[in-house]
């Protein structure tokens, strides 16, 4: 098989997807959930208890000075509290709020509903070979070791 040729039709359909609107609009509320204050509040949502700010740097690929200005803005918000370890007082735990966990759980709602809706225009058929082969990718791309897959990621 020719994959330099199926290569290159994939790359002009991602490039003809990311010039219509609708697309872009969705995709922007899917990179909310992945990166950022929304992401971080999703993160401390999905774990029980506190968390390190360390642990939620090394999950996002970041500097925990870009954790520690998103958890001051979220702080802020009344979205999580911080408070000193009593175990270890060096550490601070993050933990999330009843009104954070509102938050996160709206903004997961909302790009759910999206999804789901783009995931519908595709048909059940074409959806569920979608749904399949991203999750392949997720599980294969991050044992890629090629100096390809390395540029890429």
């Amino acid at each position: 098989m020719d994959y330099s040729q199926l290569a290159a039709e994939l790359l002009n359909g991602m490039l003809s997807l990311h010039r219509v609107k609708p697309q872009k609009n969705i995709q922007e509320n899917i990179n909310k959930i992945l990166q950022g204050k929304v992401f971080v509040l999703h993160y401390i949502a999905s774990h029980e208890g506190d968390v390190l700010p360390g642990k939620i740097a090394c999950e996002m690929g970041v500097s925990s000075a870009r954790i520690a200005t998103a958890l001051n803005s979220l702080e802020k918000k009344g979205l999580i509290t911080r408070q000193i370890d009593r175990i270890d007082r060096r550490k601070i735990l993050v933990g999330i709020t009843q009104k954070g966990k509102e938050s996160a759980e709206k903004q997961r709602q909302t790009v759910l509903g999206i999804i789901a809706k783009t995931l519908e225009l595709l048909g059940e058929r074409d959806a569920r070979e979608y749904v399949r082969i991203m999750i392949k990718l997720a599980g294969i791309l991050p044992d890629c070791n090629e100096p390809v897959c390395n540029e890429i990621l």
